[in-house]
């Protein structure tokens, strides 16, 4: 009988001990963050609603932000939604497709949905479509960059007199298509200009009025490096990245393809909402809005070879 209470006091100093220090272990390890989602409830509810009537969509998004980003949590914000589409041949059960033109011959494509941050490769196709929940006007810079995280030189890529005859009004659930349906070609092909080149960065601006000294032609404008940073200077803010969890993969609906195609129809809250969603910390309500977003190209094993 000793011997067994001896046995269980031994057998209890073992494994006590353990387990507080498995605890203890487990307390200062650092946990895996959880993905923080959100519902895209404000971007929704400015829209107008659906043959329904019913409340906006419950639709998750994932918080793609470094945490030590994060724009603070009673500051005063706005919101501008990007859907990347990239372009692939239509196939037999696509709905709804596009008309590409290659040279004489019309040929269908099917817009899909791709996050913000996706490796584009060479010569992809892809177009763009861009909402607000505020209305504003839309500007939207264009610029290369290299390997050793300079910026080729900016161009205003819109508004032109091409797309949508230069009108760049935003507004909730009218949503600006880039480049237009009608346009020729109607995508944007990837392709670099330089063998260092490492993506686009596009610099999205939304207004409260036209902004000043800008002159809308035909062609994208030549801004200078010193336009572009003074503008990200006054207007730049911390800026939280959103994708929606399950929207990557799915193709274009035939609302998103009318309401790019006209400047009066608008989506409604039944409607899906943008693929990406940046929340942009404001000074005050309707000051401008500005977000970088970058576009990178996919780097071949050769490529990161030699860079290593």
């Amino acid at each position: 009988m000793k011997f067994r209470i001896a046995l269980f006091i031994v057998i209890w100093c073992l494994v006590v001990p353990a387990s507080a220090f498995a605890q203890t272990k487990s307390k200062s390890q650092p946990q895996p963050d959880v993905d923080r989602g959100i519902v895209a409830e404000e971007f929704l509810k400015a829209r107008p609603g659906g043959k329904s009537n019913s409340q906006s969509r419950k639709v998750r998004y994932v918080s793609k932000s470094p945490k030590s980003a994060l724009p603070k949590a009673d500051g005063e914000f706005a919101q501008i939604g990007l859907t990347v589409w990239r372009l692939r041949p239509a196939k037999v059960n696509d709905s709804v497709r596009m008309i590409v033109q290659q040279g004489e011959d019309a040929v269908e494509w099917t817009p899909e949905r791709v996050s913000a941050d996706t490796p584009m490769r060479q010569n992809d196709r892809i177009r763009l479509s861009f909402e607000a929940p505020q209305n504003g006007y839309l500007y939207i810079i264009d610029r290369e960059q290299y390997a050793d995280g300079s910026f080729g030189q900016p161009e205003l890529i819109f508004p032109t007199t091409r797309t949508r005859s230069g009108d760049n009004q935003v507004s909730a659930g009218h949503i600006v298509e880039l480049p237009g349906q009608d346009d020729r070609p109607n995508f944007f092909t990837m392709r670099p200009r330089r063998a260092d080149v490492r993506g686009e960065s596009l610099t999205v601006i939304v207004t409260p009025k036209p902004l000043e000294g800008i002159t809308i032609g035909e062609k994208p404008l030549a801004l200078t490096a010193e336009q572009v940073a003074n503008w990200e200077q006054i207007w730049g803010a911390r800026v939280e990245r959103f994708e929606m969890a399950d929207g990557a993969g799915k193709t274009w609906t035939q609302a998103e393809k009318e309401a790019g195609a006209s400047a009066t129809r608008q989506l409604t809250q039944e409607d899906p909402p943008p693929q990406t969603i940046y929340r942009v910390e404001v000074k005050k309500p309707g000051s401008p809005v500005l977000v970088n977003v970058g576009l990178r190209y996919a780097r071949s094993s050769s490529v990161r070879n030699r860079e290593q």
